[in-house]
């Protein structure tokens, strides 16, 4: 993928004229700016003001800023609009590709919550029924790469099949309609499709391969405010752990920011992981395995090895 059209993939993001670059320099901090998802526990420390609360006393102000997937969420990041965000594993792959000035802050291993999806009465039963058929997903998500990695697992190639890309909003009307015989998604747009949109789970992505979330810093941000970086990280791994035991009052959380119905974020809630870590060898070497596939497929224009810009913390 060319860096032109890795900005297409981005669509323009209109957070860079809503928070614009910021002018990067060491010195005082005066303001954090956060991108999330419609899930997840950035949403969580949003709803508990966390990170807010951390940094009261050092006169640090968050601004929080919505992104429909990854894409468009690493480009903001690569022009400095935003500082830090959470991502599935294809994002950060094709931004790296495209020379994006972003690093791997911390990892988030996924047992569940993605998959495909087709509906209830579809003829599809297996991962080779979908040869031929129309497959909706986010150009350059993780959604990306789980439809890679199925398909391979059935034995056909990305040739096999029509990829359809839509951004989640797009995707779930396309799929209610008939417009895409599969969707290839993650909550709560998964839940929704489920429940909702009449949709048949085909495949859950823990059949098929492993699966990791990161957090994701700007890179500049992460050099000259280190510090600031690693108490980020703290506060949104300590909310991870506290999730993990209150998961009624995650989905009351990710309900009341995101505007999904509770009911779908219980569902949400109720089967995703929320332990953060470290990026450890196995997460870099799994990551590395969705960046070396890619290549292979052409869907980025060069190798590129994800330890590169793996955070290390000078502190640590």
């Amino acid at each position: 993928m060319q860096r032109r059209d890795f900005l297409k993939l981005s669509a323009g993001t209109a957070a860079a004229s809503v928070f614009p670059p910021r002018v990067r320099a060491q010195g005082v901090l005066k303001e954090i700016r956060i991108g999330y998802q419609k899930t997840g526990v950035l949403v969580i420390t949003r709803q508990r003001a966390t990170l807010e609360k951390h940094f009261a006393s050092q006169g640090i102000e968050v601004k929080w800023v919505e992104f429909s997937s990854g894409p468009p969420m690493m480009e903001a990041m690569n022009v400095g609009s935003v500082d830090y965000g959470a991502v599935g594993d294809s994002p950060p792959v094709f931004a790296q590709a495209a020379g994006a000035a972003i690093v791997y802050a911390a990892g988030q291993p996924i047992t569940n919550g993605q998959g495909i999806l087709v509906p209830k009465d579809s003829p599809i039963r297996s991962i080779a029924d979908l040869k031929g058929k129309r497959i909706g997903f986010t150009k350059g998500s993780s959604a990306h790469n789980l439809v890679v990695q199925t398909l391979e697992k059935a034995g056909l190639t990305y040739a096999d099949i029509t990829p359809v890309y839509l951004t989640p909003p797009d995707a779930g009307p396309a799929f209610a309609n008939g417009s895409i015989e599969a969707w290839a998604i993650w909550d709560p747009y998964f839940a929704i499709g489920e429940t909702k949109q009449n949709g048949r789970i085909l495949i859950n992505a823990r059949e098929v391969t492993k699966t990791n979330s990161f957090y994701i810093a700007n890179r500049e941000f992460a050099q000259n405010h280190s510090a600031i970086l690693q108490q980020i990280v703290g506060v949104t791994t300590a909310t991870g752990q506290w999730a993990e035991q209150h998961r009624d009052e995650v989905a009351r959380s990710l309900a009341a920011i995101t505007g999904v119905p509770l009911d779908i974020q219980t569902v949400a809630a109720d089967r995703a992981n929320f332990v953060i870590g470290p990026l450890t060898d196995d997460i870099v070497t799994t990551q590395q395995g969705v960046a070396d596939r890619f290549y292979k497929l052409g869907l980025i224009p060069k190798p590129i090895v994800i330890r590169d810009i793996v955070w290390r913390n000078p502190a640590a």
